[in-house]
């Protein structure tokens, strides 16, 4: 449970949500959910007597990854360990080719008159994952997952950054 006076996520959500995770992850086709599903999974804040957000999310976050590790195990089953990884390899070309790209000029740009994400913050953060890639440098999926950025009028795209996101924690997730 949260702390006294602290919000936290609604306990049935939550309950409801574990729930049906254990019944997917039992099933032999993966029961419908997968580990990105988990990943955007999103709970009701409640001012008193819910869940701790710091606890639910770490238990999220290691639900995703066994779903993940499941999810990859199938995969090299299903189509053979040097597919996986070739298809693996892959993404993670895309990232770094889409990385790559011009500060500034990353990503598709919100009109004018919308906010999206700050570009100087999505860059820097971007370069960093671009050295994990490229270079082998320290980078934990848990940094991409909680990375926020300013918002700004006419930023990036909100949604294809967030694409490209998931895209890196799916491929850091494949291989480890």
């Amino acid at each position: 449970m949260a702390r006294k006076g602290k919000p936290g996520y609604d306990v049935d959500e939550v309950e409801t949500f574990l729930a049906d995770a254990r019944r997917a992850y039992s099933a032999i086709d993966g029961g419908g959910l997968a580990s990105d599903d988990i990943r955007h999974t999103a709970f009701r804040v409640v001012r008193r007597d819910g869940y701790s957000v710091r606890h639910v999310d770490a238990a999220l976050e290691r639900l995703e990854e066994a779903f993940a590790a499941r999810e990859r195990d199938r995969a090299i089953a299903e189509r053979g360990e040097e597919a996986y990884f070739r298809e693996t390899r892959e993404i993670a070309q895309d990232i770094v080719d889409r990385l790559a790209r011009p500060e500034g000029r990353r990503f598709r740009r919100a009109s004018a008159l919308a906010r999206g994400y700050h570009p100087a913050d999505v860059d820097a953060f971007t370069a960093r994952v671009s050295r994990y890639f490229q270079d082998g440098d320290a980078l934990s999926v848990d940094a991409v997952r909680t990375i926020a950025f300013r918002s700004r009028l006419g930023g990036y795209d909100e949604t294809q950054v967030d694409v490209v996101l998931d895209a890196v924690v799916r491929v850091m997730l494949a291989v480890r």
